[in-house]
């Protein structure tokens, strides 16, 4: 990749991951989307709960291109009187306990009605404060952290805007480490960064499928607006485009994570939910070793996507992870080789006749009871 290539991507996903977008406040981003990509696309909406759907080209089967909006979060729970908060996290139980090795530490945005009202910091007592009990503590409890504003009263951070429910995320902007690019919200704006050059070097004209642009809300919080899409029924299938995991890191075992930064997008055949579509996932393999595009197979576990709800509603769905390190942490890790190869791979896949002759034999298949499809799928 050239230096003006790299300097123009980064570009791009500087703006998307610098753009607050916690699970149910996308907006920002939505918007963001909305004006870069309503220009280039035959028809956009934005559903009721907030994802995005556009669509380019009419012929051919429906393919669905989903990723996901919303970043990993907290929810502010109490403001004390002295203006500290207290908070929540903003996916699942607090049962599960505060991620603590990847916070404390890390500025973050609080964010009011209409936008970002405050900036802090994740703090903890720390140095000569510590009793010998908390220098023994293995794990810290969500009452034993914190978010400093810098102010001195709970009146002060109301009157800035914050109010208990207010959402809270990293603030830090990305930025270039080596030829690398490293920051919060990779998860999923790096791939909203893919969607957005393909839709850039797409020539409608050379499309074998008809796309579907989906940025969808809620994943980190339940999947609950591909859930949305699914039951729309937009699409004959799927691929979703998610942060891939990598174990090119001392501490993990290849064994476990074989992929690694700079060797292509990973085909994802099951996570820790479902297995993918056997057959979508091999024609996506297929494509990238006719257009000699580097790929890499992957198992992941501890690990979902908006697949699942697409799955379930009877949609073959594909899984393609961009390699990152340091997955739900601030200074999460891309490579632009990575990015470039992603988007080069999808540019392919929508111009190859891979996905109809795929969706002819998933329709086939559908109508088995009628002979004259079990005679031409017979026939191959």
């Amino acid at each position: 990749m050239n230096l003006t290539a790299s300097d123009a991507l980064y570009d791009r996903l500087h703006a998307l991951c610098v753009t607050p977008g916690p699970s149910g406040r996308e907006e920002l981003v939505r918007e963001l989307l909305i004006e870069r990509w309503g220009p280039r696309l035959t028809s956009l909406e934005v559903d009721a709960v907030g994802n995005v759907v556009g669509r380019l080209g009419a012929a051919g089967p429906r393919l669905a291109l989903v990723a996901h909006m919303d970043e990993i979060g907290w929810t502010v729970r109490h403001i004390t009187a002295d203006g500290f908060l207290l908070v929540d996290t903003a996916q699942g139980s607090r049962a599960e306990g505060p991620p603590i090795r990847h916070m404390i530490g890390h500025e973050v945005v609080v964010l009011g009605r209409s936008g970002v009202v405050a900036s802090g910091v994740f703090a903890a007592a720390s140095g000569h404060l510590l009793t010998r009990e908390r220098v023994e503590q293995q794990s810290l409890g969500w009452s034993d952290f914190f978010v400093d504003l810098g102010v001195s009263t709970q009146v002060e951070a109301e009157a800035a805007g914050v109010y208990v429910g207010s959402p809270v995320v990293f603030g830090a902007a990305p930025g270039r480490l080596g030829s690398r690019i490293v920051g919060k919200a990779m998860d999923d704006r790096v791939a909203l960064c893919i969607l957005d050059l393909l839709l850039e070097r797409l020539d409608p004209a050379m499309l074998r499928c008809s796309v579907l642009f989906v940025a969808t809300v809620h994943e980190e919080g339940g999947l609950h607006g591909a859930h949305a899409v699914s039951l729309a029924g937009h699409a004959d299938l799927a691929v979703v485009l998610d942060v891939g995991l990598v174990g090119d890191i001392p501490t993990v075992e290849a064994t476990e994570y074989a992929a690694r930064l700079g060797a292509g997008p990973t085909l994802v055949h099951k996570d820790g939910q479902i297995a993918y579509d056997h057959r979508l996932t091999w024609a996506i393999a297929d494509v990238a070793t006719a257009a000699g595009i580097a790929y890499q197979h992957g198992v992941f576990s501890q690990f979902s996507s908006d697949g699942i709800p697409l799955m379930r509603a009877g949609v073959p769905t594909a899984l393609i992870g961009v390699p990152t390190r340091y997955t739900h942490t601030a200074f999460e890790l891309v490579d632009p080789v990575d990015v470039l190869a992603t988007t080069q791979l999808l540019e392919a896949l929508v111009t190859s006749d891979e996905l109809g002759k795929l969706a002819r034999r998933t329709s086939l298949r559908s109508r088995a009871g009628d002979p004259q499809a079990a005679d031409e799928l017979t026939k191959g």
